[in-house]
């Protein structure tokens, strides 16, 4: 289960910036999951809960975003969304020549943060 150390990870770049703008606590964060990551967002989420115990993100709230299976296909020049990430045929001319657009990652969109400390 990679997701928790992708939590470990994150949690660190947001306690960086929590004490960088002297945030008192962190109530909301928004990652975006890369439609390529091989991440499940169910254990993303219960992962995510529990590195933050103990921290200035205990008890925040997570939002998920889920990129779209992006991809450029050669031989309809055009960009397609894939129905699934586990497919690698163009949807349209079903060939096999697709340029992956789509992240294979995870992103921390928005971190929202309660107080600061004077």
């Amino acid at each position: 289960m990679h997701e928790i150390t992708l939590c470990q990870r994150a949690l660190e770049l947001i306690e960086q910036q929590a004490a960088a703008h002297g945030a008192k606590r962190i109530t909301g964060v928004w990652l975006k999951i890369g439609a390529f990551s091989c991440i499940e967002s169910s254990a993303l989420s219960f992962c995510f809960d529990l590195v933050c115990r103990g921290t200035v993100a205990e008890g925040c709230k997570l939002h998920l975003e889920q990129q779209e299976a992006e991809c450029w296909c050669e031989c309809c020049q055009e960009y397609v969304t894939l129905l699934t990430h586990r497919v690698r045929r163009c949807p349209q001319c079903n060939s096999d020549t697709l340029r992956i657009v789509a992240d294979d990652g995870l992103q921390i969109r928005r971190i929202e943060i309660d107080g600061t400390e004077d």
